[in-house]
């Protein structure tokens, strides 16, 4: 062969070779010392991993893909990838589940044995829990999340009647170092704590609810002659501390084990489960975590290398848990420093596509520390102990050096990301710290205690790297559970210049107290537009600014909201916010609330309709005399004409009306997730958790 049609024919050949890239193959029944061949196939995730690595050291420019079998994959501890790991140039790193096969990589551990103690109460005995000082503190029942025996049950609290705090080390920041807390609370407490022995009280968990925070400590010691308790930990913060509008319930309390789908663990192994009239405990399946995480995936940062082109495909991470430190967990907005299942740091073109995250202690995956071109995409993420997804750092306010950190360019797209919050009720869906020009569009997000999106991560007018986050066609809806408060649908904060927050439909939010918004701008958000959302059925109103500069609120329907429509706070000297071409329609509480009528806005253009009256109150004015005082000039009070508000169908009779304010009508039915019909029917809410949401607004505001 001559030289030169040899060389074209290897290039031929190299060029094959790259494009169809090397196939891996996992399976339940191989083994690690086989070669990794569809005959011969590799047994466990970490195998295939390692020997991947070594392969691509020699082989770098070519794309891999392990595939994986159906059947479930043990992990014991967390899948932990780096540079060496990911694809080079253009070559790719694919994890991947057979076609149509289910595959779970399994943070879980099976427990077998179950026997009737009597009535629907089982116990079955762990002996790694007494030999190896092992403990967990979640459990999962034929798929779904126990409750750790706890009192009151869920849905009650205790009230906390006063907070006595010392303070032993004062420390420089605004908040005490360390301090000790003395709780005083109502005296079902005092029964269930003075029936303990010293050795007992200390594993009992206090979970407090307070304003939009949560505060976990264990029990430190117990007065008798009081009924009071003492917790210590860093001091509480000024700005959310305990206090007689918190509440809270005590959780791994033996005597709490009293209503069905609780469990407790002794310390010598014996698990204790009240089981439901249905669940035969002999044949459930009964799992514990064995891991708190499933994956991380991290570059050296400070400058080294990233991981780069690593995909996960059709994968099913289940089970996974939470063990409170000693120290507890202090309160922290959004659970914000907490961990996720699925870390990324450092890294380049990571994707999670058609995945699912569900059953666990943390929340679902945290894009953290200088992600980049990265994407969760038709995932499904549910039953989670904290939020769903995370984008860029966290750091408490805007840090020197932390530019090298920011992320950027995530895309979060048509994903199903509800029920959450089980153990951090304050989390949320889906939130954007330090990070920019990332898009959350077309998910489902449902069923959290605290906000649906938060985007930002500075308070006040200090500089943000949240710049140009889209927050798009999303159907963010039953929120809050009037758990917590100070809450939205969608929340922002600080400079957000470029942030666009369109085409959602947001509602029933509601909050324990105040602040179930819709639409929130918070402390400081700027340069942030809302326009083309759909806000119905929230508690406060559907649009609130606390404070900030030169947003647009424009061409949004707000509609049926309970306390108020509109709501804005702080009155500063520059414009607040442009109110334009939005349409108002409502038949409870009023129109506006605290000092809307107040701040320096630019509202115009606006339609209002009340069904109860055409004689709309603008605070305390007259329409006519608001519009004499330079607000909404050309604004209308009419009925725009929708075609069934009251079953939430908000589209228009006639363009009559609406166009007089030029309103604009956008269309709805692209709104959250898209593809086939089973995704699709997958998104549906739960009719009976609807119900039990309606029941508890019912009952809370006397309707």
């Amino acid at each position: 062969m001559k030289p030169t049609v040899f060389i074209l024919a290897l290039t031929a050949f190299l060029i094959s070779e790259l494009s169809i890239g090397k196939d891996f193959f996992v399976s339940p029944n191989g083994s690690d010392n086989n070669i990794g061949s569809s005959q011969e196939p590799f047994g466990t995730v970490q195998g295939a991993a390692k020997a991947v690595r070594a392969w691509k050291r020699v082989n770098p420019e070519v794309s891999v893909r392990i595939i994986f079998s159906e059947g479930i994959y043990m992990l014991d501890s967390p899948l932990e990838l780096g540079p060496d790991d990911g694809g080079t140039g253009n070559a790719t790193v694919t994890y991947m589940a057979a076609s149509d096969a289910n595959v779970v990589f399994s943070g879980g551990r099976k427990i077998n044995g179950f026997e009737r103690v009597n009535g629907n109460l089982w116990k079955a005995h762990i002996p790694e829990v007494s030999r190896y000082n092992w403990h967990f503190e979640q459990l999962y029942v034929n798929a779904k999340r126990a409750v750790r025996a706890r009192t009151p049950n869920a849905g009650s609290f205790f009230k906390v009647a006063e907070v006595r705090e010392t303070i032993l080390v004062a420390g420089s920041g605004r908040a005490p170092e360390y301090g000790v807390q003395q709780v005083f609370a109502e005296n079902g407490v005092r029964t269930v704590l003075g029936s303990l022995a010293t050795e007992e009280l200390g594993d009992v968990l206090v979970v407090f609810y307070h304003n939009w925070d949560n505060t976990r400590k264990f029990v430190d010691a117990f007065d008798a002659a009081t009924g009071s308790f003492f917790i210590s930990g860093q001091g509480m913060k000024p700005w959310n501390p305990i206090n007689k509008n918190s509440r809270f319930y005590v959780e791994n309390v033996r005597s709490a084990l009293d209503e069905a789908g609780e469990f407790f663990l002794e310390k010598d192994g014996t698990l204790y489960y009240l089981s439901a009239e249905d669940e035969d405990m002999t044949v459930a399946e009964v799992m514990v975590p064995i891991t708190d995480q499933f994956l991380i995936l991290s570059g050296d940062g400070d400058g080294g290398s990233k991981v780069r082109n690593i995909s996960f495909q059709g994968i099913r991470f289940h089970f996974s848990g939470y063990t409170t430190p000693r120290e507890g967990n202090e309160p922290a907005q959004a659970a914000a420093p907490l961990p996720a299942s699925i870390v990324v740091d450092h890294a380049e073109n990571v994707h999670f596509l058609d995945c699912e995250v569900a059953h666990t202690g943390l929340g679902a995956i945290w894009m953290r520390a200088a992600v980049e071109n990265s994407s969760v995409q038709r995932s499904y993420l549910f039953d989670l102990g904290a939020g769903g997804v995370k984008i860029g750092p966290f750091a408490p306010g805007n840090q020197i050096g932390l530019e090298k950190d920011v992320s950027k360019n995530i895309l979060v797209d048509n994903n199903i990301i509800r029920s959450g919050g089980w153990i951090f009720p304050c989390a949320v869906g889906v939130t954007i710290f330090h990070a920019s020009d990332n898009q959350i569009t077309h998910n489902e997000i449902a069923d959290f205690r605290y906000s649906g999106v938060s985007v930002g991560w500075v308070w006040g007018y200090t500089p943000s790297f949240a710049k140009r986050n889209s927050i798009k066609y999303n159907h963010i809806h039953h929120l809050g559970w009037g758990d917590l408060s100070d809450m939205g649908g969608v929340y922002t904060l600080g400079l957000s210049e470029g942030t666009e927050v369109s085409h959602n439909i947001i509602h029933h939010v509601y909050s324990l107290t105040y602040g179930g918004w819709g639409l929130y701008t918070d402390e400081g958000s700027t340069g942030v537009t809302m326009e083309n959302n759909l806000v119905y059925r929230c508690k406060n109103a559907g649009f609130h600014q606390h404070y900030g500069r030169d947003n647009y609120i424009r061409n949004n329907i707000f509609a049926y909201n309970i306390k108020a429509q509109l709501q804005a706070t702080r009155i500063e000297d520059h414009n607040s916010f442009y109110f334009t071409n939005n349409i108002i329609f409502f038949n409870q509480g009023n129109l506006l609330s605290s000092n809307w009528s107040k701040i320096n806005l630019s509202a115009d253009k606006n339609l209002y309709w009340d069904e109860r009256t055409t004689d709309i109150a603008f605070d305390t004015l007259t329409f006519r005399d608001w519009q004499t005082s330079g607000k909404d000039r050309r604004s209308i009070i009419a009925d725009p004409g929708f075609v069934d508000p009251q079953h939430a169908d908000f589209r228009f009779k006639s363009s009559r009306i609406y166009r007089k304010i030029d309103f604009k009508p956008f269309d709805t039915d692209k709104v959250g997730v898209y593809g086939t019909a089973e995704w699709i029917r997958l998104a549906d809410f739960d009719p009976e958790l609807a119900k039990k949401f309606d029941e508890i607004v019912s009952s809370n505001e006397g309707l």
